[in-house]
């Protein structure tokens, strides 16, 4: 009754008693009623799998993917690389339209909106925090919805978004020809900076639930229990991560002619018609669709285990474990086996599977590790915005050409693709050199502390920049200096590497030590570090300026940079950075994983080794 077949008994004893199946039950319907949930959660295994694996054909898939009547998904008839490809022009579409937006945010509320450096740059940290809480929104959604739904939704709303901004900016561009570097619109009306922050908000919802849903839906088009489909899903995740940074570059060109004519407006429609693209492409493979039934939220799992135990904090736990719902070994079907941290948990087993139990127990020994990779983001956020405005003030004269200045972030984007493309071929043969191992790569926490390590010289390597753009200032009152702007470049590289390193390898680490049961939280992991580094991003600058502001002194970062200390912020950020990289390898050396093997239901702990 309790979902874990006839393997759960006492050893010798061939068939269960009735008596116990029915205790088991009575025992998940108590801890349903413990945290309220009534007949609505119950334990993995009570509710029927809507599709009869048994009468399922080999035309079929065999991962329980449906179609769009709900059935099982014919494999010729539905999915595969028809639907892949589709998914892939359609995410192309949304990221060259979104970054568009994200790179020359900074530029637009500063000569466009009138808002200061420090102010620009916490409109932009303010923005990216909500698109990435926007993605957990999405994520959480999907566990009701499904993935399909809510990619539409998402990109109706991106559609509304950019309709409304590329409208919203025939007001905000006066008088004509303002925008441009040096060159401020006039004042506007509360009205009309309403509709701004109103269409960008709407992107910013759009797009982060389009974000956290489109790739898994894209992945659900490949079987993989199917070898060939099962190559071929590994295949298109590295297309997907190409389209996307394709889109990048794209709007890295665009970028390019807007912030050299101050040609806002047709940038901002190309982005609208390229996200109803974008949306005519998602809509026009709706009958080749595979989906999967809606899980549930793993929120509530989690929910029941902490209240189970707390409701049952003074009772004993049996030492063998005599009467809860495992084994006498204290493992279920050699699947979960209990662990001694945490033991404070263990008391839910009363009236709660362990397998569950230890479903908990990984998901928080993973938030040490978790909340340390929060401070990538604030890191990473720095290169569409401070460094932009770090370009902003540089020479950017090439030949009789003006270098724009988040066109510079095309260093970043081509030094990220080039590592993942090249990283068995050259990373990997420079570890086992160096660390004369046969290991095959690093692993996710290695590769995660060398990212940070990157990280630390990339702020190194931007706060000596802008020591010498100061010592090249003009001196007057204009925000520029004769230092060109091509020595920014080795902090762009620095930064693509860096994110290279620290951005892949966390997604295959809450990947990897995400519990079966809880899946869905990998995501919303991943997402929450991008959200809450967006909120610290913006925290910090506003606390180092009101500090360094006081005395009738202007600041690190004042609406002049050439008037403040932007270098000290950089030097700020990478010390953190180290402080927050010792923490890293504290908790890295300390962390227990756990060795999953995917559909088989086999999962073993470990310690890793330092």
């Amino acid at each position: 009754m309790v979902g874990f077949g006839d393997d759960l008994v006492a050893p010798g004893i061939e068939t269960p008693p009735v008596d116990t199946a029915a205790k088991a039950f009575e025992m998940q319907q108590s801890a349903n009623e413990m945290v309220g949930l009534g007949d609505d959660l119950v334990a993995p295994g009570i509710e029927t799998c809507p599709v009869d694996t048994a009468a399922v054909s080999p035309a079929h898939t065999k991962d329980g993917s449906l179609d769009r009547f709900g059935k099982p998904a014919v494999r010729e008839r539905t999915g595969g690389w028809k639907s892949g490809l589709v998914l892939l022009v359609s995410q192309g579409l949304v990221t060259l339209a979104f970054y568009v937006l994200e790179a020359s945010i900074v530029l637009f509320t500063k000569y466009v909106m009138r808002q200061t450096n420090a102010e620009a740059e916490s409109t932009f940290s303010l923005w990216m925090g909500t698109v990435y809480l926007c993605s957990l929104v999405g994520g959480f959604l999907s566990d009701y919805l499904g993935r399909y739904l809510i990619s539409i939704y998402a990109q109706v709303f991106l559609t509304v978004g950019f309709g409304l901004l590329s409208a919203s900016a025939h007001a905000l561009l006066k008088p004509h020809g303002c925008g441009v570097i040096g060159k401020l619109c006039d004042p506007h009306a509360p009205l009309e900076v309403s509709m701004f922050y109103i269409s960008i908000y709407l992107i910013a919802l759009g797009n982060g639930a389009c974000e956290s849903v489109l790739a898994t839906f894209a992945a659900d088009q490949f079987d993989e229990e199917d070898p060939a489909e099962k190559q071929s899903k590994t295949s298109f995740g590295w297309y997907f991560v190409i389209a996307s940074n394709i889109g990048r570059l794209i709007s890295v060109a665009l970028l390019v002619y807007t912030e050299s004519t101050g040609n806002w407006l047709p940038i901002f429609w190309i982005s609208t018609g390229c996200v109803i693209t974008a949306l005519v492409f998602l809509l026009s493979q709706t009958r080749r669709y595979r989906r999967f039934k809606p899980s549930g939220n793993s929120f509530l799992r989690i929910a029941q285990v902490i209240m189970a135990s707390r409701r049952n904090r003074n009772l004993q736990v049996p030492s063998r474990g005599e009467g809860l719902l495992y084994g006498g070994e204290w493992e279920i079907d050699g699947t979960r086996r209990k662990t001694d941290d945490l033991k404070f948990l263990d008391k839910a087993a009363i009236n709660i599977p362990i397998t569950q139990v230890e479903e908990v127990k990984c998901i928080l020994r993973l938030l040490p590790v978790w909340l340390c990779t929060i401070w990538s983001s604030v890191v990473f956020l720095q290169t569409p915005s401070l460094f932009t405005e770090q370009g902003a003030a540089m020479d950017r004269t090439i030949l009789h050409f003006q270098v724009p200045p988040a066109g510079m972030i095309a260093f970043d984007i081509i030094s990220t693709s080039t590592l993942i493309v090249f990283y068995d071929k050259l990373i990997v043969p420079l570890h086992i050199k160096l660390t004369k191992t046969q290991s095959k790569t690093l692993a996710e926490l290695q590769r995660i502390g060398t990212g940070f390590v990157i990280a630390v010289v990339t702020m190194l390597s931007a706060g000596l920049v802008e020591q010498q753009r100061l010592k090249y200032s003009d001196g007057s009152t204009k925000e520029m200096s004769s230092l060109h702007i091509l020595w920014q470049i080795p902090q762009y590289i620095l930064m693509g590497a860096s994110k290279a390193m620290v951005c892949v390898a966390e997604k295959e680490f809450f990947a990897a030590q995400t519990p079966d049961g809880l899946k869905s939280l990998e995501m919303i992991l991943s997402f929450c570090c991008s959200a809450l580094g967006g909120y610290m991003c913006h925290t910090i600058l506003w606390v180092v300026n009101k500090i360094t502001a006081s005395n009738g002194k202007p600041g690190w970062v004042p609406p002049n940079l050439n008037d403040g200390h932007a270098d000290r912020f950089f030097f700020l950020l990478a010390a953190l950075t180290m402080l927050n990289l010792g923490l890293f390898v504290m908790f890295a050396y300390r962390y227990i994983s756990i060795t999953t093997q995917m559909r088989d239901g086999i999962e073993e702990m470990e310690e890793v080794a330092p």
